[in-house]
């Protein structure tokens, strides 16, 4: 998208709202901030009455969090970068939920790729189904969804029901029962949201598996079988972890 483009910002803390002001004047010229409000609901107001392309939004603020937002509209047709003080549990809901994030205190090259990609996404999809997964797993404090994208289009996928995660260089091909996705993401980012979820296990520098969806493996040639005919990797120096994982 070319041309200033629109943006709201809403921060309970007047500092951080001066803050993230001068930021974005001197490293993100293009955007024009047309308004600044302290509370989610005069935010609403705003981006009604305004309509902009992008907001700015705190995680936790009074009355209404920041994920709430949801909630006031029949569809999200702008751009939402959120902000949040701490590396939290949110941060990880963010992963999960395929949003962007600034965790202050705000870094400038961090600020600078949200807002490109943000430009670069600006009318093209809506965020409803990004807010409810983000909405849903800060909440229950679980991951039991995510959120990927495949050639431009967004899948909401069943947490139990992915069998494997396999790495392709920068890219993964994540299995389900029904489908195999390519998505863009590497083994790390994986391995980051599901390190808390107790059925999944890096068996190799190349795969991440569900025990869920295990067959047999075996350990004289470092094999893994999974439903769907996969065949995984298991790394010799994984072997004894990954039966104390399993017992």
């Amino acid at each position: 998208m070319s041309g200033k483009i629109k943006a709201i910002l809403a921060d309970d803390e007047e500092s951080a709202r001066d803050v993230l002001e001068n930021l974005l004047k001197r490293f993100c010229p293009d955007i024009e901030l047309v308004g600044k409000y302290e509370n989610l609901e005069n935010a609403v107001q705003a981006i009604k009455e305004h309509k902009p392309d992008l907001v700015f939004l705190d995680i936790e603020m009074p009355n209404y969090a920041g994920y709430e937002i949801v909630r006031f509209f029949d569809t999200i047709d702008f751009e939402i970068i959120f902000i949040t003080a701490y590396d939290s549990y949110a941060v990880k809901a963010f992963e999960v939920a395929a949003l962007d994030y600034l965790l202050k205190p705000i870094d400038i090259e961090r600020l600078k790729n949200a807002v490109q990609r943000a430009k670069s996404r600006i009318g093209k999809s809506s965020l409803d189904e990004n807010l409810n997964v983000l909405e849903k797993t800060i909440k229950n404090k679980h991951i039991s969804n995510i959120l990927i994208a495949e050639k431009g289009i967004q899948h909401v996928v069943d947490i139990d029901q992915i069998i494997a995660i396999e790495a392709q260089e920068s890219y993964c091909f994540l299995y389900t029962g029904s489908k195999k996705f390519l998505v863009s993401k590497n083994l790390r980012h994986f391995e980051n949201i599901l390190q808390d979820h107790p059925n999944f296990f890096r068996t190799h520098k190349s795969w991440i598996v569900n025990k869920k969806h295990l067959i047999s493996f075996s350990n004289s040639d470092n094999s893994i079988t999974l439903n769907g005919n996969i065949e995984a990797r298991l790394s010799k120096y994984r072997k004894e972890e990954f039966d104390q994982f399993l017992a």
